[in-house]
């Protein structure tokens, strides 16, 4: 690998100020303006870019959304290649909102202390992103011989993928992809994927005092629950898959919400349960539908569901693919010890990239369990570990295509 120089200081500077930007998914356009002026200043090619909402929500492959927007912007940001093949390292700048309970620092603070940075969006994703544009920046100045590198900064990539999506309709020839989400430094050649389902149980209203004249839609819902949980078991129950077999529940089913009844004397008429349903690497998304929709039919035939949101496809790549084993060998490298392949439990854009038969992984640092939590946070060390390891997966991607043993 070329001798590039990091400066960790500017690296947290860096991610703290984007911190600062808010930038809940449907609203990205700040922060994007944001890290198209600082690629430029470090000397790199941006270009922002306006997509035509109407025409992606037209199209048969929208991958669905949960929030809404007016816009959706993109930025991409390249290093001119020397060496053959085309890498794209892709990233999302949307984050969550920070919910209700009091954070430590405020969740836009970008604070520094202890080693890290906090704020919403630390860890899920903008510390990576950031990460991605300094060691672009760091090739760059060491002259390093590269294969043309593009940073894709998208947006809604937490309600659906649109951002990615629209990315690769515009641009899709790439040799591979590196998604840089917080695993770890596990390389993760295999994602479940996740759909989100809203369910109608009818009851018959009745006043209270005479409730065997109505029949409660939370009774009616009790044993949907219960089905819903035999359903998840059945899906853990035999995992083909040997990454996601190590997981502790591979395949999570959950109901996060449930609402009923409009009066506490009144027997309720209507309960809306919606919840979380999990696809299973290599199943089809209408068959992981089907099994929920025959699990909740055989438990209330009355009930009525519906997929609205974000529509996560499982994915894979091949855990013995020369760029999964490049990355491997880079983190390795950094790390100074073995680097685990892995699957993981949650939807990601990676799986539009695997629909276009493009090899992609997802390598980044630890802190998933703080991704979406109060005090979100991103050490510092594990982020320039992570610049380091892609500026050698960039050059020994370079030399692999050279050599054309990526293909």
């Amino acid at each position: 690998m070329a001798d590039v120089s990091l400066d960790a200081a500017a690296l947290a500077a860096d991610v703290a100020a984007l911190v600062r930007v808010p930038s809940v998914t449907g609203d990205e356009r700040a922060a994007l303006e944001w890290l198209a002026r600082r690629a430029e200043a470090l000397g790199l090619e941006a270009e922002l870019v306006e997509h035509d909402l109407a025409a992606l929500r037209a199209h048969p492959g929208h991958p669905g959304e949960e929030a809404p927007r007016t816009e959706l912007l993109g930025l991409t940001v390249t290093l001119p290649g020397t060496a053959p093949g085309r890498l794209c390292l892709n990233g999302h700048v949307d984050v969550v909102g920070p919910g209700s309970v009091p954070w430590r620092h405020g969740p836009w603070s970008g604070a520094i202390e202890d080693g890290c940075v906090h704020g919403r969006g630390a860890v899920d994703m903008k510390g990576a992103v950031i990460a991605l544009l300094h060691a672009m920046a760091a090739l760059r100045a060491a002259g390093a011989a590269t294969p043309e590198v593009v940073l894709q900064c998208v947006a809604s990539e937490e309600d659906g993928g649109l951002g990615t999506f629209a990315a690769l309709e515009r641009d899709a020839a790439f040799d591979a992809c590196l998604i840089c989400e917080p695993t770890g430094f596990d390389v993760v050649c295999a994602q479940a994927g996740a759909l989100t389902f809203e369910g109608i149980v009818p009851g018959v209203a009745a006043h209270a005092a005479k409730r065997l004249h109505g029949v409660s839609a939370i009774d009616r819902y009790l044993p949907v629950h219960a089905a819903l949980a035999d359903h998840e078991r059945a899906l853990n129950a035999d995992v083909e898959h040997p990454l996601m077999r190590a997981l502790d529940l591979p395949y999570p089913l959950v109901v996060g919400r449930v609402e009923a009844g409009e009066w506490s004397s009144t027997v309720p008429d209507r309960l809306r349960f919606e919840g979380r349903a999990p696809v299973r690497v290599g199943e089809d998304l209408a068959d992981a539908r089907a099994g929920v929709e025959a699990a909740v039919a055989r438990a209330c035939p009355q009930a009525t569901l519906r997929w609205p949101g974000g529509r996560f496809a499982a994915a894979q790549t091949a855990v013995d693919h020369p760029f999964a084993t490049l990355v491997r060998d880079a983190l390795a490298a950094e790390l100074g010890r073995d680097v685990a392949l892995a699957g993981v439990p949650w939807g990601s854009d990676m799986r539009l990239w695997a629909a276009r038969g493009i090899p992609t992984v997802m390598a980044g640092t630890p802190g998933i369990e703080r991704a979406h939590a109060v005090d979100e946070r991103v050490r510092i060390d594990d982020l320039a570990t992570l610049t380091r390891a892609v500026a050698r997966i960039a050059t020994g991607f370079g030399q692999s295509s050279s050599q054309g043993t990526l293909t």
